[in-house]
């Protein structure tokens, strides 16, 4: 913790300068478009941070930049902190009405834009030029302290409405100096691939800049994971971070070219154990490191150095240098080792709250009951974590991921877990859908280790020897790859929009239902279930059916035919052609 706090004693523009003067002709930072020595870095970003505060800006004050990775980009995200302001680093993928609306929410006043990419600026927001030429002075000299905003990063907000969460000098410096979970050095080449409107990119950019390593800036376009692997090793990367999502693609896509990277950090959402086991089977040079962290607590929270290989949760660790966690219960009362609780973390990491909202930082922000003086606050990240009796910490998914299942309580993760300990499966995603008859029911995403993915029957057959009924997924998903959001995580919203109305792989063939009375309760299922088609022998429980579904069939056939149908019957012969036979006997006994 005496590290930690020494560190953040400097703000970033200082700390940077410090390293220029050490070593003034090593390369800073370099990409498509040249090269600059930290001597020329400092030079660029004095110029500029000068020529911004000629125009107005100061601290306290927001200058939003295009984050394009050029030179340019660097030396503005410098210029801005060197003149005592935060930056904010748009998305420019995102809607241009959404971009606005961040920049008014942010009281933006200056756009730093590149003159090939003109932008699209709210009235009364200046547009200044990254490709100009400013006077050769250096900034005015201002009170920049550790505690001063370095940056605002936008998240989405449970509301609709994008929050800004700022981000101090401070908590970046918490993460890069003296870190106990990388060891950045001189030596190393560090990959900036994260937008810098991903807080992936705060350990990307300013941790070789501040340990005077050398920032290699990934080309600006997207890039595949064979192309990403191909310039890691054409540019000598030391030292590589990557979201989940794009950690496995790497991994299916081959890792020959990974074999130079030293530290490989991976993180963002839950990794995939088979693709960590693959990884340290191929790269056994290299360091794995699994991060965790929300944004309110600065890219990183807990880190975990990966040895050896892992069953099915890859632990996400113990808290990092200036960060401490506690794992409480809806009360604030301690989680005894072994349990589920939610995770809270303090320390330098922690951002001052959302811009302009008490309210919400209230909620997030709370009191810590357990600190060392009055007034600190603790991090309520919704998270879900069990802390094994080594003190190390796993990832048990969201709060607010939990959903009730037939007025079940289930955590997805829980089950994501189950299913890619399964040897066949390499991911898994799970996600709570509407039903068409009301309620709700789980649907497993997956992708496939081979090429022959096992039968959904068998991996709901074994789901069902280790959980809760009521915890298996109605359905399962195959698929070649989980859809990802901007940022690289799993994109869970636009699986749980997915229609998955298609009928799945079942363990019969289809065939068409030829009787009116097989044709009627084949119609109902899919009404019910949201399947279409439905064979005349296909399983209603395969197909994703439960009891309370099948006591609306039964009372639906009632209704409708006037027929007993009785549950034993049912769970008997629970298919089209099973159950019309075992209506037309009944019917026949009826007369």
């Amino acid at each position: 913790m005496i590290d930690a706090v020494r560190a953040s004693a400097f703000p970033l523009g200082e700390k940077f300068t410090r390293r220029a003067r050490e070593r003034p002709h090593r390369t800073a930072v370099r990409g498509e478009g040249g090269e600059l020595t930290y001597a020329e870095l400092a030079k660029r970003s004095d110029q500029l941070a000068r020529h911004i505060q000629d125009l107005g800006v100061g601290p306290g004050d927001v200058v939003a930049v295009d984050p394009v990775r050029r030179l340019s980009t660097v030396v503005a995200l410098l210029a801005v902190v060197k003149a005592g302001a935060a930056y904010l680093a748009l998305e420019r993928r995102h809607p241009e009405a959404r971009q606005a609306e961040i920049m008014r929410d942010a009281g933006v006043r200056l756009l730093l834009a590149h003159s090939d990419r003109p932008p699209s600026a709210p009235t009364g927001i200046r547009v200044d030029s990254l490709e100009g030429e400013w006077p050769d002075l250096p900034p005015h000299e201002v009170e920049v302290s550790a505690e001063h905003i370095a940056y605002l990063a936008y998240t989405s907000g449970s509301t609709g409405k994008p929050k800004g969460v700022c981000v101090p000098h401070r908590a970046v410096s918490r993460l890069v100096i003296d870190s106990d979970f990388l060891a950045i050095g001189p030596d190393d080449l560090f990959l900036h691939f994260a937008p810098v409107a991903f807080d992936a990119s705060t350990l990307e950019i300013w941790g070789p800049l501040l340990n005077g390593g050398c920032l290699v800036l990934a080309p600006p376009q997207d890039l595949s994971a064979r192309e990403l692997t191909r310039y890691v090793r054409e540019q000598g990367v030391t030292a590589l971070w990557l979201t989940a999502g794009l950690f496995q693609q790497v991994v299916d896509a081959g890792t020959d070219d990974l074999r130079g990277v030293r530290h490989l950090l991976a993180g963002g959402d839950v990794l995939s154990a088979s693709h960590v086991r693959r990884a340290l089977e191929r790269l056994p040079n290299t360091v794995l490191i699994n991060g965790y962290g929300p944004t309110e607590n600065t890219t990183f929270t807990c880190c975990h150095r990966i040895t050896e290989s892992v069953d099915a949760i890859v632990p996400i660790g113990r808290p990092i240098r200036g960060t401490t966690v506690r794992v409480l219960d809806e009360r604030l009362e301690p989680v005894p080792d072994g349990e589920v609780g939610e995770l809270y973390a303090a320390g330098e990491g922690l951002a001052h709250g959302y811009l302009g909202d008490a309210r919400l930082t209230a909620a997030r922000f709370v009191p810590d009951p357990f600190g060392d003086s009055p007034g600190q606050t603790m991090y309520r990240t919704g998270d879900l974590v069990r802390r094994r009796p080594d003190g190390v910490l796993e990832f048990h998914g969201r709060v607010d991921q939990q959903v009730k299942i037939r007025g079940f309580r289930v955590e997805p993760g829980e089950v994501e877990a189950a299913l890619t300990r399964m040897p066949d499966i390499a991911e898994a995603a799970v996600v709570a859908q509407a039903e068409p008859g009301g309620g709700r029911r789980l649907v497993a995403f997956v992708t496939c280790v081979g090429q022959d993915p096992p039968p959904p029957l068998r991996v709901r057959s074994e789901l069902s020897e280790i959980l809760p009924s009521y915890a298996v997924p109605a359905l399962i998903r195959w698929v070649d790859e989980l859809p990802l959001t901007a940022n690289g995580k799993w994109d869970r919203a636009k699986l749980a929009a997915d229609p998955s109305g298609a009928r799945p792989e079942l363990s019969v063939e289809f065939r068409e239902p030829t009787t009116p009375l097989e044709k009627a309760v084949a119609t109902l299922w899919s009404d019910r279930l949201g399947i279409f088609p439905v064979g005349a022998d296909d399983d209603f429980f395969e197909l994703g059916g439960h009891s309370l579904i099948g006591v609306q069939i039964i009372n639906d056939l009632h209704g409708e035919y006037g027929v007993e149908v009785s549950p034993v019957d049912f769970y008997l012969r629970p298919t089209p052609a099973g159950l019309a036979a075992s209506m037309e006997f009944a019917d026949g006994e009826d007369r």
